[in-house]
């Protein structure tokens, strides 16, 4: 009986309990629904920004149709029957998939990104809007000539149609939202202009260097300072008195810093020396490493254009890569085009700047920077005879006595444009080198090859004539004219070779003039080791093929550690050595100086040269002024072997010796690295701290990071000494290296080879948004033809 009602009790509880089952099963089934859909919607969202890529689409502005026919790795081949059409066209096409990139390389280079990004960004602002790249473009377009300026503006449109089409459709790229950026203003020709005036300034040069120097003479003795000078001055150098000086710590320190590796591999080998009889020509320029890729690869087809490879996304063209008759390729010649000026300002109008014993009234611009969610800041920027007062941005305070402007040829009027639609339209030497003369900004080393069999090489640019090469290594007297620099390496004498006899030609941001060569041109050439192993490979054969080159671009053969090494392990076994210590020296010692991932060789010499400067510099000299020690990796080397031969280097002496050194660099090495990766040796890898990520502007946000950085970091060989460049930050990522790589046969002259890391497409829902990571880590090339007659086809018509 008690059973029976137990059971029945039971029943009418479970009775009562099934509406609440109900009603919470269908509670769940609800809140499901709804998310569902908002995955749905969001999905949708995202999507409906993705390219057109296939069918007909009408468009306003055109005067024909136009057919897009993008390969199989996203490159469109953009073939129209008049100029004014294609240049259209690929605006058009570059909104489609960099639209974002756009407006934020724009925004970035104006000094418009506090508009967005809020009150992080006034620092930058306050520096671009004082360096006044928008002026230089404004002023640069009066230089251009009809047919430039129609290009320019044909480009613009094409952007602008694509612009009105997301607005009305509302399918601005996703970034937009997150950024809580509500739209876009139109695209304009100095925007263009701007973005390559940018271009210039990522290029440009060693104002840093010149700060840091001049923080050396004032900080240390002459002998300690001079140690560090990227050149031994033969005199002193006493332009500025120690009454005069200006604290840059304060002023100078918080400028926005340009990468020190910035520079470029290129070479061109003649017919004599490879297997096809004609000439071989490779390019592959070092830039940063984001996501999207700094370059935008097209294909462009009209009566009067057939032109394939990249150009910055944001600019009308192709900068580098052929045409049906002629191929060329770039590296950064770093040239001292950037002078600072001390000034003499008055006491009593912050305005007038002392010149010839007399003061000189400045020009005086108000910048007005808009940032999000707060009022806008009214900004003074003041221009002496020399230039931007720089050292205005970091600490606005107009009572200070003394200041420093720069003066730099990007700021001036230039038509790189022109020079790079000619160079489009070349068909041998003498029209490239002709259009050349329109290039000013940034130097830049072209090698060229044709299809006649014609190769050669020019360093090219505007570039100061210095009366006293050793006054480029300091600022100057801005008060003094007998410093200014008015006058510029004549065209005609700028570095040039045609057809050398060796049969080859290549550059590395190494030194291209020799001790006879009447002109200076630079203190700061890049470390050798990437120019001497390029000249080894080319040298040692006659029959180089295009795999060659491809072999040759990926090399990682590291020649700064095959001279130092042995240095370092001679120097270590003459020490008391640890176990694990002697273990990492018979490691090294059994190196073949490849900086192969897999191996831990590359670990232990890289952050061992990291602690070797550390060791000198890190106690003597601020983190923020050490940032603008450029080209340290030079010093470094040149103060090693000095003090390996036996001379004086006070930098070590003061530090207990070369030998002190280097053991206690080594100690703090292998300690870190067994922190870093484990006790077992063995197990270290190059690649467990040096891989490769290409970061998206907006993967800082953690939330956001799988979206746009979908793949891990992924381990990879090279380093910044070698062919296959790959810089990397302390932490081991690598930022900055080949940004994009080229290889040609001049026998196929209407295909060549490209890897354009991470991918061609700006949104990341794309297939080709990153699908060449991989492809930059292993060398796995694509070959991108001008006769392409597949893949999806998209045609533009008349509205």
């Amino acid at each position: 009986m008690e059973e029976a009602i137990q059971q029945e009790q039971q029943v009418v509880h479970k009775k009562k309990m099934r509406p609440w089952i109900k009603w919470s099963l269908i509670s769940l089934v609800i809140v499901l629904l709804v998310v569902a859909s908002l995955l749905l919607y969001v999905n949708a969202y995202i999507n409906r920004s993705l390219a057109d890529t296939e069918g007909t689409k009408s468009v306003s502005g055109l005067n024909e149709q136009v057919e897009i026919l993008r390969d199989e790795n996203g490159v469109p081949h953009i073939t129209a029957s008049n100029d004014y059409d294609l240049f259209f066209a690929q605006g058009y096409v570059t909104a489609q998939d960099r639209l974002f990139q756009m407006e934020m390389a724009r925004r970035q280079a104006s000094g418009e990104l506090s508009e967005v990004a809020g009150e992080v960004a006034l620092n930058q602002d306050k520096y671009f809007r004082t360096l006044g790249l928008r002026r230089a473009a404004e002023k640069s377009l009066e230089l251009y000539d009809e047919e430039s300026i129609k290009v320019l503006e044909a480009y613009a449109d094409g952007v602008n149609q694509y612009i009105q089409e997301v607005k009305k459709d509302n399918k601005f790229p996703v970034e937009f939202k997150l950024m809580g950026v509500e739209g876009m203003d139109e695209w304009t020709v100095i925007d263009s202009l701007t973005i390559g005036k940018y271009m210039a300034y990522d290029l440009g040069g060693h104002w840093e260097r010149q700060a840091f120097n001049y923080y050396l003479m004032h900080n240390f003795n002459e002998e300690e300072a001079y140690e560090l000078f990227p050149t031994y001055p033969e005199d002193g150098l006493t332009n500025i008195s120690d009454e005069e000086y200006v604290d840059i710590t304060a002023n100078l320190t918080q400028a926005p810093k340009t990468h020190e590796f910035n520079g470029s591999n290129n070479w061109v080998v003649s017919g004599d020396k490879t297997d096809s009889g004609l000439p071989l020509l490779s390019n592959d320029p070092h830039l940063g490493l984001a996501t999207p890729s700094i370059w935008y690869q097209v294909h462009l087809d009209s009566d009067k254009y057939n032109v394939s490879g990249v150009i910055f996304a944001g600019i009308p063209g192709v900068i580098l890569g052929h045409n049906e008759d002629v191929a060329w390729g770039v590296t950064n010649v770093g040239p001292d085009v950037q002078q600072l000026y001390l000034e003499q300002r008055h006491e009593d109008d912050p305005h007038k700047f002392k010149y010839e014993d007399e003061w000189v009234e400045a020009e005086v611009i108000t910048e007005t920077i808009e940032i999000k969610d707060q009022d806008p800041v009214e900004y003074e920027v003041i221009e002496t005879i020399h230039g931007p007062v720089i050292s205005e941005f970091a600490n606005n305070t107009g009572g200070e006595e003394a200041v420093f402007s720069l003066d730099w040829t990007a700021l001036d009027a230039t038509p790189e444009l022109s020079a790079v639609l000619k160079i489009n339209r070349a068909k041998n030497w003498e029209e490239f080198e002709k259009a050349l003369e329109d290039f000013h900004a940034p130097a830049q080393n072209f090698v060229f090859a044709s299809k006649d069999g014609t190769i050669a090489y020019k360093a090219n640019g505007k570039i100061p004539k210095y009366d006293d090469p050793d006054h480029a290594l300091l600022p100057l007297p801005g008060w003094n004219s007998e410093y200014d620099l008015d006058e510029f390496i004549p065209f005609d004498e700028l570095p040039r070779i045609v057809n050398p006899e060796k049969g080859f030609v290549a550059t590395a941001n190494n030194k291209v003039i020799s001790d006879e060569y009447p002109y200076h041109i630079s203190h700061m050439w890049a470390q050798p080791y990437r120019y001497t192993r390029i000249h080894e490979v080319l040298q040692e054969s006659d029959s180089l093929s295009i795999e060659d080159m491809k072999d040759l671009q990926m090399d990682q053969m590291n020649l700064q550690a095959r001279q130092f090494t042995p240095i370092f392990t001679d120097i270590l076994e003459n020490t008391q050595l640890s176990s694990k210590e002697q273990k990492a020296i018979d490691s090294l010692k059994s190196w073949n100086y490849v900086d192969d991932a897999d191996n831990p060789q590359p670990l232990i010499f890289h952050r061992l040269l990291k602690h070797i400067e550390d060791e000198l510099f890190a106690d003597e000299i601020p983190e923020e002024v050490l940032s603008m020690f450029k080209g340290s990796g030079q010093n470094l080397d040149q103060l090693i072997m000095k003090a390996y031969e036996g001379k004086d280097v006070l930098w070590f002496e003061k530090n207990g010796g070369l030998e002190q050194v280097i053991s206690n660099a080594f100690t703090k090495t292998i300690d870190e690295l067994e922190e870093m990766q484990g006790e077992n040796m063995s197990e270290w890898a190059w690649g467990d701290y040096h891989q490769v990520y290409f970061a998206h502007p907006l993967s800082n946000i953690s939330i956001l990071d799988e979206f746009f950085n979908p793949i891990e970091p992924v381990p990879v060989g090279g380093s910044n000494v070698t062919v296959m460049a790959a810089s990397f930050k302390d932490n081991g990522i690598t930022n900055h290296g080949a940004s994009w790589r080229f290889v040609i046969d001049l026998e196929n002259i209407n295909q060549a080879h490209h890897i354009v890391g991470p991918g061609q497409a700006g949104h990341y829902r794309s297939k080709w948004y990153d699908n060449q990571i991989m492809d930059w880590v292993e060398g796995n090339y694509h070959l991108t033809k001008m006769d392409v007659n597949g893949g999806k086809r998209l045609v533009l018509k008349p509205e």
